[in-house]
């Protein structure tokens, strides 16, 4: 990854939790966090990977549709904040397992026990 990409990535992480969570306003989806952000070279995409609370397969599929549902609101007021770049990256939202497959082995560590 190069400067340029590694700084839009940062920069659009940051600008961008506080505007996914106020677009999703669903109780049952809770706080939605923003594990990282990777853009392609191109600056044309950006895959930002998230995670919620719950590990109930029913909510993360509802936070999967509300997500791809405001994708262009959220887009919009991503435009509004950053206007150092010419044009705003296509926004893919891709649910980050990480924190669920540690959950995951550290509920089977204690089992072992």
């Amino acid at each position: 990854m190069s400067i340029t990409t590694e700084r839009l990535s940062s920069l659009i992480q940051r600008e961008l939790a506080p505007i996914v969570n106020k677009a999703i306003n669903n109780e049952k989806v809770g706080y939605i966090n923003l594990t990282e952000v990777k853009v392609t070279k191109d600056l044309l995409v950006a895959k930002i990977y998230y995670t919620i609370l719950s590990d109930d397969e029913k909510i993360l599929e509802l936070a999967e549709n509300e997500l791809n549902k405001a994708n262009g609101q959220i887009r919009m007021e991503l435009a509004k904040k950053i206007k150092n770049i010419r044009k705003i990256p296509e926004l893919n939202f891709l649910y980050d397992e990480a924190l669920a497959y540690g959950n995951h082995i550290d509920k089977l560590l204690k089992e072992i026990k």
